[in-house]
């Protein structure tokens, strides 16, 4: 008789309780999930039936995931356990029907991004999408990462932050359209200490960042900082796609190609042509 011991102080079920909680943490361990690290943060696998979870299981399997595959996802998402084959269904329909997701796509996007398979089609991946739809996003299937956002929570108060911070309604939207994953950046952690050095130790023009807002995901401490200071030590000042896309090695071997000739004050029409210029 295998003896399981019980090592989830949060709970109170007994493993020899009429829940079949043995029977599921065998099947749990047989399919190389460790089951007690994984309803310790999701409790609500001791309540969910051994046949829903299976039922899960083999469903998703079934659809060309492999073991090793099935286990990160669960890993990354535990609720994908508890989520009903009725529930998950819809979700993969939508993809492909509504958000034009090829098929031989789908498990890479749910790969990058399980949590999609426990959302609401109608109370959060549809509304999402309209959104991203209606700000003129037009491959939503290229940025399906997003769809498991919110809306209301995660998207406008990020727009709502760069319209306090002097950008027009018109123009914050803009920079999301062109590089929606601004959408996922932390305002705290990310955006105000970045626009912070750009607005006070940079001194540039915000129009540069409605041109080029994949600024923000660059590294501050290891890419925006370094080069910025050793251009202005150089006392040279590159359009920002070419400060901070070229790699370290060209990037380099432009420093010193433009200490001996003249390089483009912001005011010149060269300055202004940026990455056409350029070339990164």
């Amino acid at each position: 008789m295998v003896v399981i011991k019980w090592r989830c102080p949060k709970q109170t079920i007994p493993p020899n309780s009429d829940t079949g909680f043995q029977k599921k943490l065998l099947y749990l361990e047989s399919i190389g999930i460790d089951s007690f690290s994984l309803i310790e943060n999701h409790p609500m696998l001791i309540t969910t039936s051994l046949t829903d979870i299976k039922s899960t299981v083999e469903y998703i399997t079934s659809m060309d995931f492999t073991a090793t595959e099935f286990r990160r996802m669960v890993g990354m998402c535990p609720e994908i356990l508890t989520t009903n084959v009725s529930d998950i269904i819809p979700v993969f329909t939508f993809l492909h029907s509504e958000v034009h997701v090829h098929c031989s796509d789908i498990k890479r996007v749910i790969n990058r991004r399980p949590r999609l398979l426990v959302c609401s089609v109608s109370k959060r991946l549809r509304p999402t999408l309209y959104f991203l739809q209606s700000i003129g996003i037009e491959e939503v299937n290229k940025h399906t990462d997003l769809l498991s956002c919110s809306v209301e929570e995660k998207f406008m108060p990020r727009v709502d932050y760069f319209e306090n911070i002097g950008f027009s309604r018109r123009d914050a939207t803009l920079m999301f359209r062109r590089f929606p994953q601004l959408f996922c950046y932390s305002i705290k952690h990310n955006l105000e200490p970045k626009y912070s050095y750009f607005v006070v130790e940079m001194g540039r023009d915000l129009k540069e960042l409605i041109e080029f807002p994949q600024y923000f995901s660059f590294s501050l401490e290891n890419r925006i900082k370094p080069r910025h200071k050793k251009c202005v030590e150089m006392g040279l000042c590159f359009p920002l796609p070419v400060l901070l896309k070229t790699k370290e090695v060209k990037f380099q071997s432009r420093l010193e190609v433009f200490v001996n000739s003249s390089t483009p004050l912001k005011t010149s029409p060269l300055w202004c042509a940026g990455s056409d210029f350029y070339q990164v």
